[in-house]
């Protein structure tokens, strides 16, 4: 059975990180009455008295009229028929634990782009078995969208994703407007993966950088993060997709060029020298390319993909191995 989503529909955003805080600004920009779950009492007491989140994008400025703050999960999501998931993905199930209400006549969205950690699940995957929805009621929000330059303006590039376009095109002019720019698709595995795949990826772009290779090898490695991708995909779930577009390329690229890149920045602490530990220590916030490393190498177990930038990645992260020893071996394994 189809799942329809109303003309009508309220929107509400589980997380209080960057990403939600940009998200929500989209949403209220459209005059639209936004749902908030924020269980930080601090942001929580700011949003309600000044209007803006101190914790994150302090400069984006809401008005208070547009939002409707709670700490309360149950009553956020009563009041929605759109339920937008915009935490790490490390903390989505800490996020959604005091929730007693069933999601069954919800249409979720996920705007996280990581893998839930030690379930070895995306996140759509996750809140299909867990929650008991069709994928029908499953969507995703991404593309090459670094929160801080969203929230600003900047002109950006982003993805719908839902089974039906229909329903992907309704929850896309809830967004819509300024400098958005909205493409759409229905390819909810290959695009999920390809943002999980891509913090992967700008770890080793990191790696390589802080271990002073240049940007000669930095485009070979990049070219190679592509082909392992499109690999990955079209041999886990075959599927008519264009891994070149923005959802997938673009996304890959931002990812490992941009300076706002938590991932690049992970890596490149780690090619400059530190330990994974006391990397992990010094980022502000959450690196999803961390837990995707081990989570993708546990679902290619069954799938037996050739990875060898993954891997590489992996072992650096999780077996102790030198970043630049595996660099070097890595470089003969690139074409």
């Amino acid at each position: 059975m189809e799942y329809k989503i109303g003309t009508d529909a309220r929107c509400a955003v589980i997380g209080y990180g960057s990403w939600a805080t940009a998200l929500v600004g989209l949403l209220a920009a459209n005059g639209r009455q936004v749902g908030w779950y924020v269980r930080n009492p601090e942001v929580l007491a700011s949003l309600r008295d000044e209007g803006r989140n101190p914790r994150y994008l302090s400069d984006l400025e809401f008005d208070p009229s547009t939002l409707r703050p709670s700490d309360d999960l149950d009553e956020v999501v009563r009041d929605a028929d759109v339920v937008i998931l915009a935490t790490p993905s490390a903390y989505l199930k800490d996020f959604l634990a005091p929730l007693t209400l069933p999601l069954k006549d919800k249409f979720i969205v996920s705007a996280i782009k990581g893998i839930v950690p030690g379930d070895y699940q995306t996140v759509v995957e996750y809140i299909h078995d867990h929650y008991g929805l069709s994928y029908k009621q499953l969507g995703l929000f991404t593309g090459p969208s670094h929160a801080e330059e969203v929230s600003r303006g900047k002109l950006s590039y982003l993805t719908v994703v839902c089974t039906d376009p229909e329903n992907a095109r309704l929850i896309g002019s809830r967004f819509a407007g300024g400098n958005i720019r909205l493409s759409y698709s229905t390819d909810l595995y290959g695009i999920e993966y390809a943002a999980i795949l891509k913090n992967i990826y700008a770890l080793a772009v990191g790696m390589a950088v802080g271990l002073g290779y240049g940007d000669n090898f930095l485009a070979v490695l990049i070219a190679n993060s592509a082909g392992e991708m499109t690999r990955f995909l079209e041999e886990s779930y075959p599927d008519h997709r264009n891994t070149q577009v923005s959802a997938y390329l673009g996304d890959l690229l931002v990812t490992c060029y941009s300076t706002y890149s938590r991932n690049r920045r992970l890596g490149l602490l780690i090619g400059h020298g530190c330990t994974v530990k006391s990397a992990l220590n010094e980022m502000t916030m959450v690196a999803e390319g961390y837990f995707a490393a081990d989570c993708i190498r546990h679902i290619n177990i069954r799938h037996r993909v050739e990875m060898p930038i993954a891997e590489m990645v992996y072992r650096v992260l999780y077996e102790g191995a030198s970043v630049r020893k595996e660099m070097r071996e890595l470089t003969t394994k690139l074409i």
